[in-house]
């Protein structure tokens, strides 16, 4: 059978306790994947490749000369996660989205979490993508993160801890809902026994997010997404969500700002838009506030912003929570504004800033994992232990000759989960990135994206570093 030779020792499983035991949500899969042989299961995954390439479900690797494109890897056996346990995760996210919106609130306003010394003024005002410019702009009903992804990792005892935010175009949602349609057709009859929440409806409360935030209220606002085109690494998923959504995609030569106002050029006219669902960064979206190179977007549009004539999802300048020198006073800032202890833990951050910090992370190099603050997918990173002294040399320079740019962490190896590799079940590292809507009410999407780092032994598991993803079903309420 599949599982029989499955490796359980060491590391956090998440399918088998340490005694080797199934985890009783994983009952009903185990049973199921015992009556499969490795020929079926190698012919349903054959079928579901042939599937993503047919459909597009594609990603974009740069510079890589074997070609860009690629069909997004997908393992077949898929994360469980009973309902207690995913209450628990919800329960934090909104704690967090909540704490996030109000930080960024008073950044741009009074500042009042600065002038009470929780978080040091120079480290908020230095982040290379706070806004100085959109100080005491008001933003539609005072949410600046309207679509979050935060990632989530789990510990050796199994403990959530949440790895780092995404709160400026997060990516990947298409691909939770592929993955699920993809799996009925592996699982068709394993869903109804199990109980899996459905996925269904992001689309839609997407939309409702878009449109509770349009400007003045409107009752029926046109939305669109504003895409860099199709070379962009997630244009499929780009031109997937608005279809799903049924509202146009657009580039930014398609919109013009008349009179403080943003239209869409259609072929009937000038269309004016009120909410822009935008997937490109702050730097690339008017060329005449920032980067004047900018090819990308819509020169005017930060004074129709600006004048409250358009709504922007996610709002200009929340790359500043985006900051992973600012994620490490993210508890701080649920305790501020809340008054909560964190219901999601952080993993413990070293401040290269800071001189007692940085001398730390200097002289223990290679034991840490260390990060640009505003690197992602898995760039601008040193595993430390796995590093070369070359490297280790290389990011000793990198930190001193700028310190805000850099944290540390202690190495955290995430739980494992099993995965076909070779033909064979082998354990993985895997994280969770769920998806949080944050509008008239906060929605999450049950489960969200489980990405697996498909080379043994590694724990980056971006897609363009080598890693995949699983379908993550969260269970009703037994």
């Amino acid at each position: 059978m599949l599982l029989d030779h499955y490796d359980t020792e060491g590391l956090f499983d998440e399918m088998f306790a340490g005694n080797g035991e199934v985890r009783a949500h994983y009952q009903l899969l185990r049973e199921r994947l015992d009556t499969m042989s490795k020929e079926e299961l190698d012919q349903k995954i054959r079928s579901l490749e042939t599937l993503f390439l047919r459909q597009g479900i594609t990603f974009t690797v740069y510079g890589d000369q074997r070609g860009t494109e690629r069909v997004f890897p997908f393992d077949p056996i898929p994360r469980i996660i009973p309902a207690d346990e995913w209450q628990t995760i919800e329960d934090g996210l909104v704690q967090r989205i909540t704490a996030l919106n109000l930080f960024l609130y008073d950044v741009y306003h009074e500042q009042k979490i600065l002038k009470d010394k929780v978080i040091p003024e120079e480290v908020i005002l230095s982040a290379a993508h706070y806004r100085p410019e959109f100080r005491d702009t008001d933003v539609p009903r005072d949410i600046y993160i309207h679509i979050c992804g935060t990632d989530l990792i789990r510990d050796r005892d199994g403990s959530y801890l949440v790895l780092e935010d995404n709160g400026r175009c997060p990516s990947g949602v298409s691909y939770v809902l592929e993955n699920r349609m993809a799996m009925k057709r592996v699982f068709p009859h394993l869903f109804d026994s199990a109980g899996v929440r459905s996925v269904d409806s992001y689309a839609a409360d997407l939309l409702g997010t878009l449109q509770y935030i349009a400007p003045h209220a409107k009752p029926d606002p046109v939305c669109v997404l504003l895409t860099p085109g199709h070379y962009n690494s997630a244009y499929f998923e780009h031109s997937f969500l608005a279809r799903q959504m049924g509202i146009e995609i657009v580039e930014g030569r398609d919109l013009i700002v008349v009179g403080g106002h943003v239209y869409m050029r259609t072929t009937r006219g000038l269309q004016q838009v009120d909410v822009i669902y935008r997937r490109l960064d702050d730097d690339f979206l008017d060329p005449k506030v920032f980067r004047k190179d900018s090819m990308l977007g819509v020169p005017g549009l930060v004074s129709a912003v600006q004048a409250g004539n358009v709504a922007l999802a996610n709002a200009i300048g929340t790359g500043v929570a985006d900051d992973k020198v600012t994620y490490a006073y993210v508890e701080k800032m649920i305790k501020y504004y809340l008054d909560q202890d964190p219901i999601l833990k952080q993993v413990p951050t070293y401040l290269a800033w800071d001189e007692k910090d940085r001398g730390y992370i200097l002289e223990h190099l290679p034991e840490l994992v260390v990060k640009a603050a505003n690197e992602s997918g898995g760039y601008g990173m040193l595993i430390g232990p796995r590093a070369s002294k070359a490297e280790i040399e290389t990011f000793r320079g990198l930190i001193l000759a700028n310190p805000r740019n850099y944290i540390a962490q202690p190495v955290v190896y995430f739980s494992r989960h099993p995965t076909l590799t070779d033909g064979t079940v082998e354990g993985r590292h895997i994280d969770l990135r769920p998806f949080v809507l944050s509008g008239e009410r906060t929605h999450i999407l049950p489960g969200g994206l489980t990405r697996v780092a498909l080379k043994k032994g590694s724990i980056v598991v971006n897609s363009s570093q080598g890693g995949g993803s699983k379908d993550t079903w969260v269970l009703h309420q037994s």
